[in-house]
């Protein structure tokens, strides 16, 4: 069985829970996508540093060869624009292992009253105490089929009968009284300007 594209698989499922997709995918595709994912959450964290740095630093961890980190770095510039504009869901899978990691350090501590604090964020934070939104049925509705007709009666109104004929009858009435419209040619308007609008001068010049 061919394994499926690792760019595929990230781009829907990155930031899917582990036991989640051990229900989806096979081993080898798990562990390169939880690479990918700290991988990625080293380069948004480090947005600066150059790409050597980032091999260094995933071939100190991983003991892989530069080759494949740079391959794992190709796949996470390939994601960043859809992630980016996708970064609420990021923040928001952030903010559970946040609280999923303090829980279980209280829990290690025996400190009940923060393990409390942090479930009860958990829960007000993924909205659990709240019903299933249920979904729209969209496949089950039928689209309503439209006929164009000339026929009022489909609005409840009782048709005039004959009615072309009536229509034709009432354009030939109304256009024998009409009045001919006479085409004249345009004319200059003559305003006598000079006579109703007189210039006066100014009354240095009317003194000289």
């Amino acid at each position: 069985m061919s394994l499926p594209k690792i760019i595929e698989v990230c781009k829907v499922d990155l930031f899917t829970s582990e036991s989640e997709l051990q229900d989806r995918y096979d081993a080898v595709t798990i562990a390169r996508l939880m690479r990918i994912r700290a991988e990625y959450q080293w380069v948004i964290s480090n947005p600066d540093l150059p790409d050597r740095q980032f091999v260094d630093e995933f071939t100190g961890r991983t003991g892989l060869t530069d080759r494949a980190i740079y391959a794992d770095l190709a796949i996470i510039k390939q994601l960043l624009p859809a992630l980016q504009s996708s970064s609420r869901d990021f923040h928001r899978w952030k903010a559970n292992q946040m609280l999923l990691e303090t829980y279980q350090m209280a829990k290690k501590r025996k400190d009940t009253k923060t393990m409390e604090r942090a479930a009860s964020s958990y829960a007000k934070y993924n909205r659990v105490d709240l019903e299933d939104e249920q979904v729209m049925p969209y496949d089950q509705i039928v689209v309503q089929p439209f006929t164009a007709t000339n026929d009022p009666s489909v609005l409840g109104i009782t048709p005039i009968k004959n009615i072309e004929q009536r229509i034709k009858d009432m354009i030939d009435k109304y256009r024998k009284e009409t009045i001919d419209i006479e085409d004249v040619q345009f004319e200059e308007a003559d305003l006598e300007e000079n006579e109703l609008f007189p210039v006066t001068p100014p009354p240095d010049e009317e003194a000289e």
